[in-house]
């Protein structure tokens, strides 16, 4: 059972990182507080299911579509949105207002369009849902190809943000707009895409995720939560502190689910977080972006 317990936290936790790595771009980069951020991926997991149900396309092959639609979206949303706000805003702490006002707006109009137009009953879908046998271990395969999925797709982004000249001005921008100004770098573009990459990275995340757990439109405020504590724990811009606090938040709820009881797993992940606010308020790995 211990064996099976690691796996699932590991399992979670690298979920709850991958999906964290999105939101830490769009704030860490961006500075935009994102509230919406949940329903932005329960669209994309309808996105997913609709395909699925309606078209008969896989949720991997599915990303092919979803991902490229997602990076879109976001895009014009903070073209139309944001982009106002940030042209208006005197400094980036007024941006973090603003930009918690609007997106909480947002949440409501991305969550009534899914509610109308698909209810708030629940929704899943059968997809590799077979029992693997690792170390002992039963686990179903969906799980682990989700992670590895996941994984890859979140390792390209750690590479493409610390081994290209794109993704050295992404943070550039994150630690010091105005200096990267100095420089010839477009902080406003820069902010535009890396905004619309995170939503891209949370999208795909979620398209993934959708295959092994039910999800409803009044569940993105889930995500949002586990996201924004993922990425204050870890340090905010900092894809490192993303995957630790991940991990730490995945094994955490797995062994109090296992071994104590599953009702208390929401208990002691705010435990978890409130004792790393008072030990390290700056986050495990610091607030500057790495």
């Amino acid at each position: 059972m211990f064996v099976e317990a690691v796996f699932s936290g590991v399992i979670l936790g690298g979920i709850y990182a991958l999906v964290a790595m999105g939101l830490t771009l769009q704030y860490g980069v961006a500075r935009i507080m994102n509230l919406s951020y949940g329903e932005i991926l329960i669209a994309a997991a309808f996105g997913a299911f609709w395909l699925f149900s309606s078209a008969g396309i896989g949720p991997l092959a599915g990303l092919v579509l979803v991902v490229p639609v997602a990076f879109a979206i976001n895009w014009l949303i903070f073209q139309v949105l944001l982009a106002p706000l940030v042209r208006r805003a005197k400094t980036r702490d007024a941006l973090e207002v603003d930009s918690i006002l609007a997106t909480f707006g947002l949440l409501f109009v991305v969550q009534g369009v899914m509610l109308v137009a698909f209810g708030g009953a629940y929704y899943s879908y059968s997809f590799l849902a077979v029992p693997v046998t690792i170390l002992g271990a039963t686990l179903a395969a969906n799980r682990l190809v989700a992670l590895g999925f996941a994984a890859t797709i979140g390792i390209l982004l750690y590479l493409g943000l610390t081994r290209t000249r794109a993704g050295t001005a992404v943070r550039a921008v994150a630690v010091d707009p105005v200096s990267a100004q100095l420089v010839a770098i477009d902080v406003r573009a820069t902010a535009a895409i890396a905004y619309a990459l995170g939503g891209r990275t949370g999208g795909s995340r979620r398209v993934l995720v959708s295959m092994f757990l039910t999800f409803n439109a009044n569940l993105g405020v889930v995500f949002t939560m586990k996201a924004l504590i993922v990425v204050i724990m870890g340090g905010v811009g900092n894809m490192l502190g993303c995957l630790v606090a991940g991990l730490i938040l995945g094994l955490t709820e797995t062994f109090v689910a296992t071994w104590i009881d599953p009702g208390l797993t929401l208990a002691a992940t705010y435990v978890i977080f409130l004792t790393a606010l008072l030990v390290r308020p700056q986050g495990l790995f610091g607030g500057g972006a790495r």
